[in-house]
């Protein structure tokens, strides 16, 4: 990621968070120069300043963004024993942080045939710590049918709607409720437990302690138990293949049996569980993938969309229960999608060469 400087007479959130900045690090820092790291999918920005230096400076808009809950988070999880940003200062009200930067060592820029599998069965094994996360509605709130279905919704407006034009007549819409209904069920059926929501090799990075840190982790809910798992395995940056993200969920329901975070459930049953949590995330991802470029102005998203489109259509395919949509999908949306300048084909999206 390539650092840059944007004038701070042009930026005054900048420019006050540079001054807030130098009220809270020693003399010796300043002045204080901003370099930008860019920002993520929400509206958070975060910059480097005075080298060396151990903090980033973070803008996070109070009316987009909720830093208390940042802060409540990064302090529990580093209780668990999981390696969330420190925190020098922060200024909730502003939208102002001084956080730990944990350099670029994303997993995504990082794993590789060789190391994969060492580094994946670290990021599940943070992910067991991190469900040792005790039950507390009043920090975490719940992954509800209600929310469940306002994100699966994100794809029928955003994705289908807006990015496609394609609007589904009343039958289509009967048979998409049916679908989304089904997969609000297997999330709210199996174990439920603190969902990170955003767990994945972006949001994952290699510590010079060799050590996973986390970020990103502030809209933490507490639902599915295979969420974040197949956040991570069915990664929509970075794909693996079926064979190996299958060995690696069985080892992540080996290792939550034996460490009694789940009850003693088949193959067959939680790798259902984990497909169908996996299909109810790509579905709203879509419709977040295309929100992000329509609404926020965040076109390069738009890449990943036949990768997330493989995931869903795989899954859709494999169960019965679920081929409607899959047909559906292929018959009616697909078609629009191959016209679009984004699209490649989805088949082989993700495969490495």
């Amino acid at each position: 990621m390539n650092d840059t400087v944007t004038p701070l007479s042009s930026d005054p959130r900048k420019s006050a968070l540079a001054n807030w900045v130098n009220l809270n690090t020693p003399d010796n820092w300043h002045p204080i120069e901003l370099h930008s790291l860019g920002s993520d999918a929400g509206f958070r920005r975060y910059f480097r300043f005075q080298q060396p230096s151990q903090w980033l400076a973070v803008d996070a808009p109070p009316a987009t963004e909720d830093s208390h809950q940042f802060l409540a988070i990064a302090d529990l999880l580093r209780s668990h024993g999981v390696h969330s940003p420190e925190i020098l200062a922060a200024n909730p009200q502003q939208g102002f942080l001084l956080v730990e930067d944990m350099g670029d060592e994303l997993l995504y820029r990082v794993a590789n045939q060789t190391n994969a599998d060492a580094l994946y069965r670290k990021a599940m094994d943070t992910l067991l710590q991190l469900h040792r996360c005790a039950d507390n509605p009043a920090l975490i709130p719940r992954y509800d049918r209600a929310l469940l279905r306002r994100e699966l919704e994100i794809f029928s407006e955003w994705f289908a709607g807006k990015l496609l034009g394609y609007s589904p007549d009343e039958t289509e819409q009967q048979q998409l409720n049916q679908l989304f209904t089904r997969l609000e069920d297997n999330s709210l059926n199996q174990p439920q437990g603190f969902v990170h929501r955003d767990y994945h090799s972006r949001n994952l990075l290699v510590r010079k302690d060799d050590q996973l840190g986390v970020i990103d982790f502030q809209g933490a809910l507490w639902g599915g138990v295979t969420y974040d798992l197949v956040s991570l395995l069915r990664d929509c940056y970075l794909r693996w293949p079926a064979d190996k993200v299958r060995e690696w969920a069985l080892y992540y329901r080996h290792r939550a049996i034996e460490l009694q975070q789940l009850p003693p459930v088949s193959e067959a049953e939680f790798l259902r569980w984990f497909d169908w949590l996996g299909l109810q995330r790509h579905i709203k991802v879509l419709g977040i993938f295309a929100r992000l470029y329509l609404r926020d102005n965040k076109p390069g998203y738009l890449q990943d969309l036949p990768l997330v489109i493989r995931y869903a259509l795989e899954v859709a395919n494999h169960y019965p229960e679920l081929q409607e949509f899959a047909l559906w999908f292929a018959q009616k949306l697909l078609p629009i999608a191959q016209q679009q300048r984004w699209y490649s084909d989805y088949r082989i999206a993700g495969d490495r060469p």
